[in-house]
């Protein structure tokens, strides 16, 4: 095992006294070493003569490595990114290395999502944020919750799994020292061999049963100049699998005997079933069952038609009559939301996550510019509907589920089911799309709730895309005011952000973990508390609104729409001080070398503006990864085209840099949706849109070429699976004002 030094008992003493822990126990804990990430509660299940040797890495007799896969695969390459780790560690071919779904234990908990939750701000190094990033750490670890999400596979694996690598290696190499009696460094290998200067050499399957009982020396993890893997574009591994249709997703699952249900939950927010009539549909063909899974699924109230086929089900459920007790929102409509957003910002200070200097001196300006900014409420529209596959017998349920929470999920679903977690075994399929939906669990409770009505037969549980689009957990609805106060000079002496919208924290506390709702929450300023810019004076706040709308993470979360504003209002600031908004950005970006090496590598690659189009630019860092955009756009007949977005993205370690140009381009089409179409509304407490039809992204011909910039580096891997969403808004609105006059200050982006 690697010896990985503990944190100071100081930092420990401090932080436990910062935050008023008490108590013997507590602080007795708060001293133990964190909990290990290297060998898991059970051993890896083995067959065929593998040997495991941690929790993360087993071989057989043949040398193929298996590596257990704690990460979800919605295609953001995590089947290929993470395997990489370990076969750098491990000194093996990628070719020799294949995946294993890892089983629930809390070594695979996502400890990084956790820590990058904590409201600091990035310039912030003091010992008040290390403290409580340990701590965190520490608290996560414990926890466990496998979790993908948040932009943290890679940043989440690179010390876990490069450690489990490393500690194989090592393993094998003390074998086969041992066994040729000479001293371990005088060992070398090399795509999955071990060898000495003396000619003797062996492979790792060869030594893979004298490994596991071996002794190793001091453990090392190799420096990037040391890196033959990592770094090099290599070519996704799940690919080939889902050109040829062998990839299996929720909705290609097939367990023996599977039937099928279809639902419709309550089209106004908060309603109930009033009643229905079963027998209008029990003598359709193939129906079998109609279930009411409000009260045990514990979300949305809802009814399901279980059926021989999907197509047999869906037809039942339009069919049978049902009446709805509309509920306490009824009236609710979009226009009401923000008139509470306005009179929230108008009547409650907020929370302060971050000031500087003195705002009282922005009392003194000479000339201020105020503006507000508002963004909608979206949907997510992964490209597979919601889905689950559970089956109940015998005591024992099993789920066939693209999630991104298998170890919630399988809590959930003993929960609903009233057995033990020991009882449940979940396996997770491809994603058909996550976007941060995956998070919940109300798919899966509701098709546990179904298939305890089954007889003890696996149900898959679709929804259609028209109940995906009405009953998703949105992204919120959010307000924002800026305040920049100039002195004589044209100087900035004061930046001043109050904005408002619910909380996604909140609710999912609340809604996931039955957990008191309370509190700041970070996701509603990110990407406005955080800015690089160095204003001497500033000020940023949010008030909490509550909503009956269900609340979720969305990719890149607050930064989403907080970007839009902040950079939107950063091009209106150079605007007022009569200066180019480039380069008053660098101005302000000083301070922050590797921001400024990204806007001028965006730039750089944009090139020259083609005639009739405008550039737009926008920087934003988000999930620690610093992305600079430049939108190529023109407009005809009041249509925005976006011909071209160059991204430059300092991400630290580019582990694969063929994902980080994907992830870039996917993040682009995904976020230009948004800044273009995207918008859920309110009437009557029913979502308006619901499907592609009124809920539209961006097309084929509509999607601009992206070109992705790597900036080298060799600080640890970020985020990427969601930095690039943040920047393509503001880039794109701030084109439109060089081209028409007019400053767009809502989502989504429309020339009247």
């Amino acid at each position: 095992m690697p010896n990985i030094p503990p944190e100071k008992k100081s930092r420990r003493y401090f932080l436990l006294a910062a935050l008023g822990v008490t108590g013997a126990l507590t602080v007795g804990w708060g001293l133990m070493p964190p909990r290990q990430r290297q060998e898991g509660s059970e051993p890896l299940p083995v067959v065929d003569g593998e040997v495991a040797l941690n929790g993360w890495i087993k071989i057989g007799r043949d040398g193929t490595v298996t590596v257990a896969m704690h990460r979800s695969e919605m295609g953001q390459g995590v089947h290929t990114a993470l395997p990489m780790l370990v076969a750098e560690e491990l000194d093996v071919p990628l070719s020799m290395v294949r995946i294993m779904q890892a089983p629930i234990d809390k070594i695979y908990g996502n400890v990084t999502m956790l820590v990058d939750g904590l409201p600091f701000h990035p310039d912030d190094n003091g010992l008040v944020k290390r403290s409580a990033q340990w701590l965190t750490a520490k608290v996560a670890r414990e926890l466990g919750l496998m979790v993908t999400g948040g932009s943290s596979s890679v940043k989440d694996a690179w010390g876990p799994m490069r450690e489990a690598g490393a500690t194989a290696r090592a393993m094998l190499v003390a074998a086969a020292a041992q066994q040729w009696k000479v001293p371990d460094a005088q060992c070398r290998t090399d795509a999955g061999v071990v060898s000495h200067a003396n000619g003797k050499r062996a492979t790792y399957g060869e030594l893979v049963e004298a490994a596991v009982h071996s002794n190793p020396g001091r453990i090392s993890l190799r420096q990037p100049a040391q890196f033959k893997l990592i770094g090099t574009p290599q070519l996704r591994r799940d690919s080939a699998l889902k050109v040829d249709g062998s990839a299996i997703f929720g909705l290609d699952v097939r367990p023996p005997g599977m039937v099928y249900a279809a639902v419709r939950m309550s089209p106004t927010l908060g309603g109930s079933v009033a009643q229905f009539v079963e027998s209008a549909v029990r003598a359709m063909p193939g129906v079998l069952q109609v279930v009411d899974f409000s009260a045990a699924a514990g979300g949305v109230a809802g009814v399901a038609v279980i059926a021989k086929s999907f197509w047999q089900a869906q037809l039942a459920v339009k069919a049978l009559p049902l009446e709805w007790v509309a509920g306490p929102n009824a009236a609710l409509k979009t226009a009401d939301v923000f008139a509470d957003l306005v009179a929230k910002l108008e009547s409650e200070p907020g929370y302060v996550y971050h000031s500087a200097g003195d705002m009282a001196l922005a009392g003194k300006a000479i000339k201020t510019l105020q503006v507000e900014y508002r963004a909608p409420f979206l949907a997510h529209a992964a490209l597979e509907p919601i889905n689950c596959t559970a089956q109940v017998r015998d005591g024992k349920v099993t789920l066939w589920a693209p999630t991104q929470v298998p170890s919630v999920a399988l809590a959930a679903a003993a929960r609903v089911a009233g057995v033990d977690k020991e009882q449940v075994t979940v396996h997770v399929t491809y994603l058909g799309g996550g976007f941060g939906r995956r998070l919940e669990i109300d798919m899966v409770t509701q098709a546990v709730a179904i298939a305890l009505a089954a007889a003890g037969a696996p149900v898959q549980v679709i929804w259609s895309r028209e109940e995906d689009t009405a009953h998703d957990m949105y992204r919120p609805a959010a307000l924002a005011r800026f305040s920049a106060a100039f002195d004589g000079a044209g100087q900035v002496i004061g930046f001043d952000c109050k904005s408002a919208s619910g909380s996604i924290t909140q609710q999912v506390l609340k809604r996931t973990f039955g957990l008191p709702s309370g509190g700041p929450d970070k996701t509603t300023v990110e990407g406005e508390f955080d800015l690089p810019y160095a204003f001497p004076n500033q000020r940023i706040a949010h008030v909490i609104a509550p909503t009956p709308v269900p609340l979720g993470y969305w990719r890149s979360v607050g930064h989403s729409h907080n970007a839009f504003f902040t950079e939107s209002f950063i091009d209106e600031i150079a605007l007022a001080v009569g200066k180019d908004e480039v380069d008053f950005r660098r101005e302000l970006l000083k301070n922050h070398p590797r921001h400024l090496a990204v806007l001028d590598a965006a730039l750089a690659q944009a090139g020259p503006v083609p005639a009739g189009h405008a550039h737009g630019v926008a920087l934003h860092q988000s999930f620690g990864s610093i992305v600079a955009e430049v939108a190529d756009v023109s407009i005809k007949a009041r249509t925005i085209h976006v011909h071209r977005v160059v991204c430059a993205v300092d991400c630290g370690i580019a582990v694969n840099p063929n994902l980080i140009a994907q992830q870039m381009e996917s993040a682009v089409i995904f976020g230009l949706s948004a800044a273009l179409f995207g918008e859920i509304t309110l009437e009557n407490g029913q979502v308006q849109e619901d499907n592609f039809s009124n809920y539209p992204v961006v097309r084929m011909h509509q999607a601009p070429l992206v070109e992705t910039v790597i900036i080298a580096s060799t600080e640890p891997p970020q985020g990427i699976g969601e930095p690039g969403v943040p920047p393509i808004a503001p880039a794109v609105a701030n084109a439109i004002f060089k081209l028409t006059g007019t400053r767009l200050r809502t989502l989504p982006l429309r020339i009247s």
